[in-house]
């Protein structure tokens, strides 16, 4: 008599089970790029405007002169052409060449990318230190005047366009108002006459009016995660449990309640990291900072059309990796999700 197979053991399982979320989780992430692949592609056509007569300045230039711009951009090409060209290319990673600066667009990109990224890191460090410290000690205080100051002031600024915010902290801090003198440079990411450790203090100097502008736009939602997430955990029979045993309210607090309650929050920490990179085109824009989103400005402009296209799609990919990253970690984090 045949013996049975024996069934597959429980790591097994939980280890095809997460590859076949992980696939499908990685084949959703393709689809999505691919997607902001084509869409980047005829989304930048609908700008109105002729980019290469914006290229020429208004300078009065003849039609065979037109012609031959046109054929070196490939822009006397059919669209569909154009478009099988540019899929074809990008998934090459050739992005391109910018019509403006005459220069590749993956070059364009690498050069700015360096202060977007000083820029976000710093904001989203701040942004998600505070947002958890805060929402953890609003949590535990529920319903204080502590909890409401820290809430009501995270709704508020969390629901402020950051370029009005940005605007307004340029008028008051760098301007001055009335006895306010004027603190911070108004824009741009160093003065240029510095050299080493000046160097340094003076791009510190002209960092902090952007950072704080997003520190204060982004935080409040991880604070508000945080806390419903450990509101949620504070009347479970473990922390209960603990409490009986004799363990300090603190230490409850910091070994058990916080592990379990920051699940949530680690989603949103890789989320708003892709919100952050894609979101600073606006901070960058207002404090003339010499990042990607700088760069997005000055591409709609004319419209530089591959420029634009190259920006879009990192921006998007951005987002869309990091949200990717975020569901192939939860499961590793909480069993319970992708069974």
């Amino acid at each position: 008599m045949s013996r049975a197979a024996p069934a597959p053991a429980g790591g097994d399982r939980r280890r095809s089970g997460y590859l076949r979320y992980g696939l499908g989780r990685i084949g959703g992430a393709v689809v999505s790029l691919l997607a902001v692949l084509v869409t980047g592609f005829f989304l930048f056509r609908l700008i109105p405007g002729d980019p290469v007569k914006t290229m020429t300045g208004g300078r009065p230039v003849s039609a065979e002169q037109l012609a031959a711009y046109r054929e070196e951009f490939g822009l006397d090409l059919p669209l569909w052409e154009q478009f099988t060209d540019y899929c074809g290319k990008a998934l090459t990673g050739d992005l391109g060449t910018s019509y403006q600066f005459r220069a590749p667009v993956t070059e364009k990109l690498g050069e700015a990318l360096g202060p977007t990224l000083l820029l976000t890191v710093t904001a989203f460090v701040l942004h998600t230190a505070l947002g958890v410290l805060l929402g953890t000690r609003s949590a535990w205080h529920h319903g204080r005047t502590a909890d409401r100051l820290h809430t009501g002031l995270a709704l508020t600024l969390y629901s402020l366009p950051s370029f009005w915010l940005g605007l307004l902290l340029i008028v008051v801090l760098s301007v001055g108002v009335g006895p306010v003198p004027g603190l911070f440079p108004t824009g741009g990411m160093e003065s240029g006459a510095e050299e080493g450790f000046a160097h340094v203090l003076d791009v510190a100097h002209h960092l902090v009016l952007p950072v704080v502008t997003l520190v204060a736009v982004e935080y409040g939602q991880t604070l508000l995660v945080t806390r419903s997430a450990l509101l949620d955990e504070m009347g479970s029979d473990y922390l209960t449990t603990a409490r009986a045993k004799g363990l300090r309210d603190d230490l409850v607090r910091r070994r058990h309640a916080v592990p379990n309650a920051l699940l949530p929050t680690v989603t949103l920490i890789f989320v708003n990291l892709g919100r952050t990179v894609a979101g600073v085109v606006l901070v960058e824009t207002v404090f003339s900072w010499p990042g990607l989103g700088g760069l997005f400005y000055q591409a709609l402009s004319v419209p530089d059309l591959p420029l634009l296209q190259g920006l879009f799609l990192f921006f998007a990919a951005a987002v869309i990796i990091l949200n990717t990253v975020a569901d192939l970690l939860y499961p590793l984090l909480d069993p319970r999700v992708g069974r």
